[in-house]
Protein backbone atom coordinates (compact mmCIF):
# COMPACT_ATOMS: atom_id res chain seq x y z
CA UNK A 1 0.00 0.00 0.00
CA UNK A 2 2.98 2.28 0.41
CA UNK A 3 3.29 2.66 -3.35
CA UNK A 4 -0.36 3.67 -3.62
CA UNK A 5 0.04 6.13 -0.74
CA UNK A 6 3.04 7.80 -2.42
CA UNK A 7 1.18 8.05 -5.73
CA UNK A 8 -1.80 9.67 -4.02
CA UNK A 9 0.50 12.11 -2.22
CA UNK A 10 2.18 13.07 -5.49
CA UNK A 11 -1.11 13.72 -7.27
CA UNK A 12 -2.45 15.82 -4.41
CA UNK A 13 0.75 17.84 -4.09
CA UNK A 14 0.82 18.49 -7.85
CA UNK A 15 -2.73 19.88 -7.57
CA UNK A 16 -1.75 22.23 -4.74
CA UNK A 17 -3.55 20.20 -2.07
CA UNK A 18 -2.03 18.95 1.21
CA UNK A 19 -0.36 15.61 0.56
CA UNK A 20 -1.38 14.51 4.06
CA UNK A 21 -4.90 14.04 2.68
CA UNK A 22 -3.59 10.89 0.99
CA UNK A 23 -3.83 9.10 4.34
CA UNK A 24 -7.51 10.04 4.61
CA UNK A 25 -8.26 8.88 1.07
CA UNK A 26 -6.43 5.60 1.59
CA UNK A 27 -8.21 5.01 4.89
CA UNK A 28 -11.57 5.59 3.20
CA UNK A 29 -10.67 3.35 0.27
CA UNK A 30 -9.48 0.45 2.44
CA UNK A 31 -11.89 0.88 5.34
CA UNK A 32 -8.92 0.80 7.71
CA UNK A 33 -8.25 3.34 10.49
CA UNK A 34 -5.14 5.44 9.94
CA UNK A 35 -3.34 3.75 12.85
CA UNK A 36 -3.94 0.34 11.27
CA UNK A 37 -2.78 1.64 7.89
CA UNK A 38 0.54 2.65 9.39
CA UNK A 39 1.11 -0.93 10.57
CA UNK A 40 0.03 -2.48 7.28
CA UNK A 41 1.60 -0.13 4.75
CA UNK A 42 3.92 -2.80 3.35
CA UNK A 43 1.00 -5.13 2.62
CA UNK A 44 -0.82 -5.06 -0.75
CA UNK A 45 -4.04 -3.02 -0.86
CA UNK A 46 -7.21 -4.99 -0.01
CA UNK A 47 -9.14 -6.17 -3.11
CA UNK A 48 -10.95 -3.31 -4.82
CA UNK A 49 -9.43 -0.61 -2.63
CA UNK A 50 -6.95 0.70 -5.20
CA UNK A 51 -9.70 1.51 -7.69
CA UNK A 52 -11.73 3.08 -4.91
CA UNK A 53 -8.74 5.22 -3.91
CA UNK A 54 -8.42 6.60 -7.44
CA UNK A 55 -12.16 7.36 -7.54
CA UNK A 56 -11.89 9.28 -4.28
CA UNK A 57 -8.84 11.15 -5.54
CA UNK A 58 -10.63 12.18 -8.74
CA UNK A 59 -13.53 13.51 -6.72
CA UNK A 60 -11.18 15.43 -4.42
CA UNK A 61 -9.28 16.91 -7.37
CA UNK A 62 -12.60 18.14 -8.79
CA UNK A 63 -12.87 20.39 -5.72
CA UNK A 64 -15.13 18.17 -3.65
CA UNK A 65 -14.34 18.96 0.01
CA UNK A 66 -12.41 16.34 1.95
CA UNK A 67 -14.79 16.85 4.90
CA UNK A 68 -17.72 15.68 2.79
CA UNK A 69 -15.78 12.61 1.67
CA UNK A 70 -15.00 11.79 5.30
CA UNK A 71 -18.55 12.62 6.43
CA UNK A 72 -17.28 14.11 9.66
CA UNK A 73 -15.29 17.04 11.00
CA UNK A 74 -13.96 17.82 14.45
CA UNK A 75 -15.10 21.14 15.89
CA UNK A 76 -14.07 22.29 19.36
CA UNK A 77 -13.35 18.67 20.25
CA UNK A 78 -16.74 17.43 19.02
CA UNK A 79 -17.08 14.94 16.12
CA UNK A 80 -19.77 16.44 13.89
CA UNK A 81 -21.42 14.81 10.90
CA UNK A 82 -21.27 16.92 7.75
CA UNK A 83 -23.06 16.53 4.43
CA UNK A 84 -22.97 18.14 1.01
CA UNK A 85 -25.01 21.33 0.89
CA UNK A 86 -24.47 22.17 4.57
CA UNK A 87 -21.80 24.64 5.67
CA UNK A 88 -18.60 22.96 6.88
CA UNK A 89 -17.53 24.30 10.30
CA UNK A 90 -14.24 26.23 10.02
CA UNK A 91 -11.42 26.68 12.54
CA UNK A 92 -12.12 30.44 12.63
CA UNK A 93 -15.52 29.70 14.14
CA UNK A 94 -13.86 27.91 17.04
CA UNK A 95 -12.49 31.35 17.92
CA UNK A 96 -16.06 32.63 18.06
CA UNK A 97 -16.93 29.92 20.60
CA UNK A 98 -13.88 30.80 22.69
CA UNK A 99 -14.96 34.44 22.77
CA UNK A 100 -18.47 33.44 23.80
CA UNK A 101 -17.07 31.38 26.67
CA UNK A 102 -15.03 34.35 27.86
CA UNK A 103 -18.07 36.62 28.28
CA UNK A 104 -19.41 37.46 31.77
CA UNK A 105 -22.67 35.57 31.30
CA UNK A 106 -25.10 34.84 34.17
CA UNK A 107 -25.02 31.42 35.91
CA UNK A 108 -27.78 29.93 33.69
CA UNK A 109 -27.53 31.91 30.48
CA UNK A 110 -30.10 31.82 27.72
CA UNK A 111 -28.13 31.53 24.46
CA UNK A 112 -29.13 31.57 20.79
CA UNK A 113 -27.02 30.36 17.85
CA UNK A 114 -28.44 31.89 14.66
CA UNK A 115 -28.10 29.90 11.43
CA UNK A 116 -26.74 26.85 13.21
CA UNK A 117 -25.82 24.71 10.16
CA UNK A 118 -24.37 21.46 11.57
CA UNK A 119 -25.11 22.74 15.08
CA UNK A 120 -21.41 23.40 15.69
CA UNK A 121 -21.61 26.59 17.77
CA UNK A 122 -24.70 25.60 19.75
CA UNK A 123 -23.37 22.15 20.58
CA UNK A 124 -19.90 23.40 21.53
CA UNK A 125 -21.44 25.96 23.88
CA UNK A 126 -23.82 23.41 25.40
CA UNK A 127 -20.91 21.03 26.03
CA UNK A 128 -18.92 23.73 27.83
CA UNK A 129 -21.93 25.41 29.50
CA UNK A 130 -24.18 22.50 30.49
CA UNK A 131 -26.29 24.78 32.71
CA UNK A 132 -27.11 27.07 29.76
CA UNK A 133 -30.43 27.02 27.92
CA UNK A 134 -29.18 26.85 24.33
CA UNK A 135 -31.39 27.55 21.32
CA UNK A 136 -30.51 27.36 17.63
CA UNK A 137 -32.34 28.64 14.55
CA UNK A 138 -31.94 27.50 10.95
CA UNK A 139 -33.88 28.07 7.71
CA UNK A 140 -32.51 25.09 5.76
CA UNK A 141 -34.36 21.83 6.56
CA UNK A 142 -31.37 19.66 5.60
CA UNK A 143 -29.03 21.58 7.88
CA UNK A 144 -31.54 21.55 10.73
CA UNK A 145 -31.99 17.76 10.47
CA UNK A 146 -28.20 17.31 10.49
CA UNK A 147 -27.82 19.56 13.55
CA UNK A 148 -30.52 17.61 15.38
CA UNK A 149 -28.77 14.34 14.49
CA UNK A 150 -25.46 15.68 15.80
CA UNK A 151 -27.16 16.74 19.03
CA UNK A 152 -28.67 13.27 19.50
CA UNK A 153 -25.35 11.53 18.79
CA UNK A 154 -23.53 13.72 21.28
CA UNK A 155 -26.27 13.67 23.90
CA UNK A 156 -26.44 17.47 24.06
CA UNK A 157 -29.93 18.94 24.61
CA UNK A 158 -30.17 21.99 22.35
CA UNK A 159 -33.53 23.44 21.34
CA UNK A 160 -33.75 23.78 17.56
CA UNK A 161 -36.16 26.03 15.67
CA UNK A 162 -36.92 26.17 11.96
CA UNK A 163 -36.83 29.96 11.85
CA UNK A 164 -34.84 32.87 10.50
CA UNK A 165 -32.62 35.14 12.58
CA UNK A 166 -33.74 35.24 16.24
CA UNK A 167 -36.96 33.30 15.56
CA UNK A 168 -39.07 35.50 17.83
CA UNK A 169 -37.09 34.51 20.93
CA UNK A 170 -36.50 36.99 23.72
CA UNK A 171 -34.91 37.43 27.13
CA UNK A 172 -31.60 36.19 25.70
CA UNK A 173 -28.21 36.71 27.32
CA UNK A 174 -26.20 35.97 24.18
CA UNK A 175 -26.92 35.93 20.46
CA UNK A 176 -24.03 34.36 18.58
CA UNK A 177 -23.74 33.68 14.86
CA UNK A 178 -21.50 32.87 11.96
CA UNK A 179 -23.88 34.35 9.38
CA UNK A 180 -23.29 34.29 5.62
CA UNK A 181 -20.88 37.18 5.03
CA UNK A 182 -19.30 36.86 1.58
CA UNK A 183 -20.25 39.53 -0.97
CA UNK A 184 -22.15 38.22 -3.97
CA UNK A 185 -19.32 39.16 -6.36
CA UNK A 186 -17.01 36.67 -4.62
CA UNK A 187 -18.88 33.80 -6.30
CA UNK A 188 -16.92 34.52 -9.49
CA UNK A 189 -13.55 33.90 -7.84
CA UNK A 190 -14.49 31.51 -5.02
CA UNK A 191 -12.54 28.24 -4.61
CA UNK A 192 -14.17 25.21 -6.22
CA UNK A 193 -14.85 23.73 -2.79
CA UNK A 194 -17.42 26.41 -1.97
CA UNK A 195 -19.66 25.36 -4.87
CA UNK A 196 -20.62 22.22 -2.92
CA UNK A 197 -21.86 24.17 0.12
CA UNK A 198 -25.20 25.95 0.42
CA UNK A 199 -24.79 29.43 -1.14
CA UNK A 200 -27.39 30.79 1.29
CA UNK A 201 -24.93 30.00 4.09
CA UNK A 202 -22.07 31.80 2.31
CA UNK A 203 -23.23 34.87 0.38
CA UNK A 204 -25.04 37.90 1.76
CA UNK A 205 -25.76 40.56 -0.82
CA UNK A 206 -23.50 43.17 -2.46
CA UNK A 207 -21.54 43.99 0.71
CA UNK A 208 -21.85 40.72 2.58
CA UNK A 209 -24.01 42.31 5.30
CA UNK A 210 -27.56 41.55 4.16
CA UNK A 211 -27.97 39.00 6.96
CA UNK A 212 -25.76 40.47 9.70
CA UNK A 213 -27.47 43.88 9.62
CA UNK A 214 -31.06 42.66 10.19
CA UNK A 215 -29.75 40.11 12.68
CA UNK A 216 -28.18 42.89 14.75
CA UNK A 217 -31.45 44.84 14.57
CA UNK A 218 -33.44 41.87 15.87
CA UNK A 219 -30.83 41.03 18.49
CA UNK A 220 -31.12 44.51 19.98
CA UNK A 221 -34.69 43.63 20.97
CA UNK A 222 -34.22 39.90 21.62
CA UNK A 223 -31.44 40.39 24.16
CA UNK A 224 -31.96 41.23 27.79
CA UNK A 225 -30.53 44.61 28.82
CA UNK A 226 -26.81 44.01 29.12
CA UNK A 227 -26.88 40.95 26.83
CA UNK A 228 -24.23 40.31 24.19
CA UNK A 229 -24.16 40.01 20.41
CA UNK A 230 -21.20 38.09 18.97
CA UNK A 231 -20.66 37.70 15.21
CA UNK A 232 -18.09 36.25 12.86
CA UNK A 233 -17.69 38.50 9.81
CA UNK A 234 -15.46 39.17 6.84
CA UNK A 235 -12.50 41.36 7.93
CA UNK A 236 -13.55 44.23 5.69
CA UNK A 237 -17.02 44.37 7.29
CA UNK A 238 -16.34 43.87 10.98
CA UNK A 239 -15.35 47.50 11.58
CA UNK A 240 -18.05 48.86 9.27
CA UNK A 241 -20.85 47.06 11.11
CA UNK A 242 -19.21 47.96 14.43
CA UNK A 243 -19.48 51.65 13.60
CA UNK A 244 -23.13 51.19 12.66
CA UNK A 245 -23.88 49.44 15.96
CA UNK A 246 -22.24 52.25 17.95
CA UNK A 247 -24.44 54.73 16.11
CA UNK A 248 -27.51 52.70 17.10
CA UNK A 249 -26.63 52.80 20.79
CA UNK A 250 -24.85 49.49 21.35
CA UNK A 251 -22.20 49.54 24.07
CA UNK A 252 -18.77 47.92 24.43
CA UNK A 253 -18.50 47.48 20.67
CA UNK A 254 -15.21 45.77 19.84
CA UNK A 255 -13.68 44.23 16.73
CA UNK A 256 -11.46 41.27 17.62
CA UNK A 257 -8.87 39.40 15.54
CA UNK A 258 -8.66 35.75 14.57
CA UNK A 259 -5.48 33.72 14.99
CA UNK A 260 -4.11 35.16 11.74
CA UNK A 261 -4.56 38.70 13.07
CA UNK A 262 -7.46 39.55 10.73
CA UNK A 263 -10.48 41.53 11.98
CA UNK A 264 -12.90 38.62 12.28
CA UNK A 265 -15.24 38.94 15.26
CA UNK A 266 -17.61 41.69 16.35
CA UNK A 267 -18.72 41.88 19.96
CA UNK A 268 -21.33 44.33 21.24
CA UNK A 269 -23.47 44.71 24.33
CA UNK A 270 -27.04 45.87 24.49
CA UNK A 271 -27.41 48.90 26.77
CA UNK A 272 -28.23 47.98 30.35
CA UNK A 273 -31.21 50.33 30.35
CA UNK A 274 -34.47 49.41 28.62
CA UNK A 275 -34.92 50.69 25.09
CA UNK A 276 -37.23 53.62 24.47
CA UNK A 277 -40.82 52.41 24.29
CA UNK A 278 -39.99 48.97 25.64
CA UNK A 279 -42.42 47.72 28.28
CA UNK A 280 -42.07 44.68 30.50
CA UNK A 281 -40.16 41.49 29.71
CA UNK A 282 -39.39 40.60 26.11
CA UNK A 283 -41.58 37.92 24.54
CA UNK A 284 -40.32 34.51 23.50
CA UNK A 285 -40.68 30.78 24.13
Amino acid sequence: MIRLLRELEGRLEAAGLPKGEAWDLLALATGLPRKTLLLRLREPPPPGSEGRAWELLAKRLSGYPLQYLLGEVEFFGLPLKVAEGVLIPRPETEGLVELALSLPLPPRPRVLDVGTGTGAIALALKRRLPEAEVWATEVDPKALALAQENARRLGLPVRFLMASLTGGLGELDLVVANPPYLPEAYRKVAPKELSFENPLALYAGPEGLSVARPLAEEALHALRPGGYLLLELAPENARLLGEELRAKGWEEVRVLPDLAGRDRYLRARRPAEKLEGEEGPLAGP
